[in-house]
């Protein structure tokens, strides 16, 4: 075998090699996040209509920049829309992506629980849209109790091998300042009455 013939075998196998360790440092893979929260002395309608009118959602998760309404559709019993949002990163603050979010808005049949439910997928873009995550969700908005509600937020997101961790504290804070922000939206609301 000549020297050119196993200088070629040679590059392919490095190039094969680089690509597969590539794709694994680089490929996503969906991960679970769920958290949960009790607001005392409200009705489940009142924290759903909320939740789900997403120029609310600016008040609710800090990193939200600014927001357009792509399209919506739908009337009171399944309502849908479709925005492109930008944030900026919490714990790389430089950093901004825009996605487009698709959000499904109903109440769910007796059936299922009769829960409210604020569902959605997201395509999140960084580096002008060449790298690109997706994201699923659901809101879950149920009584409990005489009157309180029990909100549940299940996410599933993706994230590459090598940013792991830091995907996850980013996903932790968003939903946490969700959750906690909408504690005070409605204690406020509770002791205005």
């Amino acid at each position: 075998m000549s020297i050119a013939v196993r200088w070629a075998k040679r590059r392919v196998f490095v190039s094969v090699t680089l690509v597969i360790v590539l794709y694994y440092f680089l490929s996503s893979f969906y991960h679970p996040y769920q958290i949960s929260t009790i607001l005392p002395h409200t009705k489940p309608e009142d924290v759903w209509e909320f939740v789900a009118d997403f120029s609310r959602m600016k008040k609710l998760n800090p990193t939200i920049l600014n927001f357009r309404v792509l399209a919506d559709h739908g009337n009171f019993e399944h309502w849908k829309y479709t925005v492109e949002y930008d944030e900026r990163l919490s714990h790389w603050p430089h950093t901004f992506n825009t996605a487009i979010g698709h959000y499904s808005v109903r109440k769910l049949p007796e059936s299922d629980g009769g829960q409210y439910s604020v569902a959605s997928t997201h395509r999140t873009c960084f580096l002008l849209g060449l790298f690109c995550v997706h994201s699923k969700g659901e809101f879950k908005i149920s009584r409990i109790h005489h009157e309180d509600t029990y909100c549940e937020e299940t996410v599933h997101y993706q994230c590459p091998f090598f940013f792991g961790r830091f995907c996850r504290r980013e996903v932790e804070y968003q939903r946490q300042a969700i959750m906690e922000n909408l504690r005070k939206q409605f204690k406020l609301k509770a002791f205005g009455r």
